[in-house]
């Protein structure tokens, strides 16, 4: 391993140590549930090593269940204020402001138990198919909108389109449903976590990538996916739209 990737792979362990930290005092299962999610999902050191998250960025986090992209940026601050942020990486999101809406109280009050609401950070119990989305530049909706009927999707997705600023971008992962196996997988995953947090299981109305990133063109996006299953056996794409 190269010094510049040991040194990235160094700064991501103390990401992960210094954004799961908060959820000791939120009781044993919610810390290694984001020790767990933030280690193995490859989605979030993928945000912070591409800079999809900027700094000084309104973050609208969909779905944010108990605010793991929360700690996760205000880990990167801690970071960056301590001079340890890797050279080879686009700038910190150090001053993010994200507001998280999750519809389950209990992740929700796992949230607020963790991480102390400030100006910068709120937690909205609420439907993202009626809850007003404030204005943004970044709107993360991470392995949700599968809940909602097509319509549904479709009405939060332009409601999502009209609270972006120009030149903003939605982070939308979704899982293909074109590839079978791979969307099984994740659906089988994604049940029995949904059981284990507590939480009964909706059904699901999946779609395949193309109709995905049709359904966003539609709505005038610029629209590019990456995989973003790597070291998983799931389906997952990361669409990267942008509102121009």
């Amino acid at each position: 391993m190269s010094a510049a990737l040991a040194t990235e792979a160094a700064a991501w362990r103390r990401l992960l140590d210094g954004a799961s930290a908060p959820y000791r005092s939120a009781g044993r299962f919610a810390w290694h549930f984001a020790r767990g999610k933030l280690g193995y999902d490859p989605v979030f050191r993928h945000l912070l090593a591409t800079g999809l998250v900027a700094p000084q960025a309104r973050v609208l986090d969909i779905g944010c269940g108990q605010g793991l992209l929360a700690s996760l940026l205000r880990a990167c601050a801690a970071l960056r204020a301590a001079g340890d942020w890797p050279a080879g990486w686009p700038a910190a999101p150090a001053g993010a402001r994200i507001t998280g809406i999750e519809r389950m109280p209990r992740d929700v009050q796992r949230a607020r138990a963790a991480l102390a609401e400030d100006g910068g950070m709120r937690f909205v119990c609420g439907d993202m198919r009626t809850e007003a989305f404030p204005e943004s530049d970044t709107v993360v909706i991470l392995d949700v909108l599968h809940y909602v009927t097509h319509a549904e999707q479709e009405a939060v997705l332009a409601r999502v389109r009209d609270a972006l600023v120009p030149g903003g971008h939605l982070l939308l992962r979704v899982g293909d449903a074109g590839s079978r196996r791979g969307f099984a997988i994740s659906q089988w995953v994604d049940r029995a976590v949904t059981r284990l947090r507590g939480h009964t299981v909706p059904p699901v109305y999946g779609r395949t990538l193309a109709e995905w990133i049709a359904q966003l063109r539609q709505l005038g996006l610029q629209v590019e996916s990456r995989p973003m299953s790597a070291g998983t056996p799931f389906a997952n794409v990361l669409l990267v739209a942008q509102r121009t």
